[in-house]
């Protein structure tokens, strides 16, 4: 892994360099993916079972899960994971509980009545990956937010095998209470969702990471339907300054490399020393690493260990990438909050890795990707929610902004806007 020693401005340009590169997204893909989402527009399930032929090499006669196949993987799962589970359940429940939104009212003034209804969405697709790993967490942390929201319906969408659907998802969404599963994949799958075909509903909004045609499919059906973010792929920054332990940071490193090619891990110290030492850590964590080959490939490709002169510099290069997860291994990791402008979620201490995130603690592992920390925020109940908002005047109440409105709608040229505040008006009408 580079260690990059330089000033400021030289270290800046590095950051730059490795979010561009992780940013780079072939022209061709999402030609493919825009094809695949017309052809499902199109034909429907003939589209799905054809893509689900060529890419998961599956050939299909139904889409949807059984009750009777959600039972049978729930039975056939060991009951450590399924304890796991429940744990992990109790915990994204007790913090997304604390999410919810409340409708108000209000009567301040007299004559005038103003409010808003908060309504959960009715249908929601929640994608979970199934090619090179299988994401039983997923499944938790994006069906059960919704579930907090009173979504009337869950539809789960998975890519298939020749085994069919890893029993231990089809147990973590009997966990989480998702209403229905349908084994379909990739690009095709998002069509689906954003559509509808003969055998899968369309749905108000699709939420849950994927590859990259997954994300780009979410970003060409986005308007169709509502998505939540597009996710992916992994990254991580750690900062630490002298107190950091080499070995825990390069495990932590690791523990987002071994997603993806594409994934980033970066190292922030302000110890020379201590960045050598993570080096040769990740070296010899990789050894024994069963996804070593991913997990290299994405160090040397998108990894690098970054030395500045202070931790002031640290945070500030932190919120230029913007991360998806920052841990922070340095003395009083509390008093670096205020300086944290941008990262999807923060890891506090040596003892809160982002694993514990990822699978156990109880706020979402769905986060802003891609410096997109800067605007978006983690999948939260606030997503399966939508607001209205309601009036009511009296003639007296309207009567007294009655002219500022029409003043503010002739001069923006909407003379119907003026017309139809002051026909209530007129002729001396009650």
């Amino acid at each position: 892994m580079e260690i990059t020693c330089a000033d400021y401005s030289g270290i800046l340009c590095k950051v730059k360099q490795l979010r561009e590169q992780a940013n780079t997204i072939e022209e061709t893909i999402q030609q493919d993916v825009r094809k695949i989402v017309v052809s499902v527009k199109e034909k429907k399930d003939e589209a799905l079972f054809s893509y689900t032929k060529a890419f998961d090499k599956v050939e299909l006669t139904k889409f949807q899960v059984s009750e009777e196949e959600m039972e049978l993987a729930y039975q056939s799962v060991e009951p450590a994971f399924l304890a796991a589970l429940e744990e992990a359940k109790k915990n994204i429940i007790s913090y997304h509980e604390k999410q919810k939104r409340q409708a108000f009212i209000d009567i301040e003034k007299e004559g005038i009545i103003r409010g808003q209804l908060v309504r959960p969405l009715q249908t929601v697709g929640v994608y979970v990956p199934g090619g090179t790993a299988a994401y039983p967490s997923s499944v938790l942390m994006n069906a059960l937010p919704a579930k907090i929201a009173g979504v009337n319906k869950i539809v789960m969408i998975t890519p298939p095998n020749c085994e069919g659907v890893d029993p231990h998802i089809l147990a973590a969404a009997k966990v989480a209470g998702v209403d229905e599963v349908y084994t379909v994949g990739g690009a095709q799958a998002i069509a689906a969702l954003a559509y509808g075909t003969e055998s899968i509903p369309r749905v108000d909004k699709i939420v849950g990471p994927g590859n990259i045609y997954v994300a780009l499919a979410k970003r060409e059906v986005f308007g169709a339907v509502h998505i939540d973010m597009i996710a992916g792929p992994s990254e991580i920054v750690v900062i630490s300054d002298e107190t950091g332990n080499a070995a825990y940071i390069a495990a932590d490193l690791l523990s987002q490399a071994e997603h993806d090619i594409r994934a980033t891990a970066i190292c922030i110290t302000t110890c020379l020393e201590l960045a050598q030492e993570v080096n040769r850590e990740i070296e010899k964590q990789l050894m024994s690493l069963p996804r070593s080959e991913i997990a290299r490939e994405s160090i040397n490709r998108n990894g690098a260990i970054l030395v500045v002169e202070s931790l002031e510099q640290a945070f500030q290069l932190s919120n230029e990438i913007a991360p998806e997860h920052l841990e922070l291994h340095i003395k009083e990791p509390m008093t670096a909050l205020p300086y944290i402008q941008h990262a999807g979620s923060i890891f506090l201490g040596p003892y809160a890795p982002e694993p514990l995130g990822d699978y156990m603690a109880g706020p979402n592992h769905v986060l802003p990707t891609s410096g997109t920390a800067r605007f978006f925020s983690p999948l939260s109940v606030d997503d399966f929610m939508k607001k209205s908002s309601f009036l009511f005047y009296t003639k007296e109440a309207l009567g007294q902004v009655q002219q500022h409105i029409v003043n503010l709608a002739e001069k923006e040229g909407l003379q119907a806007h003026a017309r139809a505040i002051e026909i209530r008006f007129e002729g001396g009408e009650k």
